[in-house]
């Protein structure tokens, strides 16, 4: 049976614990106005951060800090990440915003219209730009950063191996049921983790939780809407998620509950860390529109606690238990070749 979306076709229980990873791409701002800045981006939003705090304390969540070098290389925001760090749990990864990242091509402020995909972008000057970001989150750690997201969902496959050449354990840039025009196709993606170079490349994938309603729904929506711009309306029409902006408190609980009924064991949640600050997103024009989304957040852990056997976890760590799984922590992840011959870039 091939892996789907909604099955991953692996041998687990639900009564094996949720395991619950929380991970937010630290950024920049100004990314929802449609321009792309390289130099010196704001990066106030970091301060933000300090709201979730509780979410590890009180909960029991670690975060994991996925963060951009405008965010490694700025003193203030950096202050904010040792202290989550330190005083919270947190995982500090690596998040590639490629347009913001040295070296420059040129001096302008701005990108000229949308950055390049990174699959089509020069090889050399992919590698330097992750090269830098590596090397900034290295001088702030101390040690190497181990955990990565690539801005805007944009991985292709062909681009892991340069992951794993960079010493990237563990990697969160897929999310299914999402086909980018122009871009990468997740769309079949599986929603659970899998080895992406076989098992024995150490480098695991971590998708985003997104689930169809019915598990049958992606294969025919694929079948009717391949490579065209309706491929992607899926994600806002038929699928539920963790995330805060994406999806509502209830359909939220029913992702979990359909993880749960579906044998999954791996809830992955992320959002924005610019979506927190009032005014950086269109999700948050206020401070009122932020305390809203901020209930809804604490209210959600809260009943993921209260209501399902889980445990918090950061990406490294689960990446650890996981190669530690013939102790039986956890079940046998497949890699992609075992998941069956599904079309995209995953």
């Amino acid at each position: 049976m091939k892996m789907t979306t909604s099955s991953a076709n692996m041998p687990m229980s639900t009564e094996r614990p949720l395991s619950v990873l929380v991970t937010l791409d630290v950024e920049e701002e100004g990314l929802f106005s449609g321009r792309y800045r390289r130099r010196n981006p704001p990066v106030t939003n970091v301060a933000c951060l300090r709201r979730l705090s509780a979410l590890s304390d009180n909960l029991g969540f670690p975060l994991t800090l996925l963060c951009s070098h405008a965010v490694l290389t700025d003193t203030k925001a950096c202050l904010v990440l040792e202290e989550m760090r330190d005083r919270h749990g947190a995982e500090i990864g690596a998040h590639l915003h490629h347009w913001s990242t040295p070296p420059f091509e040129s001096n302008d402020m701005y990108c000229q219209g949308v950055p390049e995909r990174t699959d089509k972008l020069d090889r050399d000057r992919l590698f330097n730009r992750l090269r830098s970001l590596l090397e900034a989150g290295e001088v702030f750690q101390g040690a190497p950063l181990t955990s990565f997201r690539m801005g805007r969902w944009d991985l292709k496959n062909s681009l892991f191996p340069l992951l794993s050449e960079m010493g990237i354990l563990v990697d969160s840039s897929i999310c299914p049921l999402r086909a980018f025009e122009g871009g990468a196709d997740h769309f079949l993606a599986p929603g659970q983790p899998y080895w992406p170079l076989g098992r024995k490349t150490p480098l695991l994938e971590i998708p985003i939780t997104q689930i169809p309603l019915l598990g049958v729904l992606p294969g025919l929506w694929q079948k009717c809407t391949a490579g065209t711009p309706f491929l992607d309306k899926f994600h806002f029409l038929a699928a539920v998620s963790g995330n805060p902006f994406w999806h509502n408190d209830f359909a939220m609980r029913l992702c979990v509950q359909l993880l749960r009924l579906r044998q999954s064991d791996v809830l992955c949640v992320f959002w924005h860390s610019s979506e927190m600050m009032p005014g950086g997103s269109p999700h948050v024009p206020n401070e009122a529109a932020a305390e809203k989304v901020l209930k809804r957040i604490y209210t959600f852990f809260g009943w993921l606690r209260d209501h399902v056997p889980c445990r918090g976890v950061t990406m490294t760590q689960f990446y650890h238990e996981v190669m530690a799984s013939e102790n039986g922590l956890h079940p046998v992840y497949p890699s992609r070749d075992e998941a069956g011959a599904l079309p995209g870039d995953w």
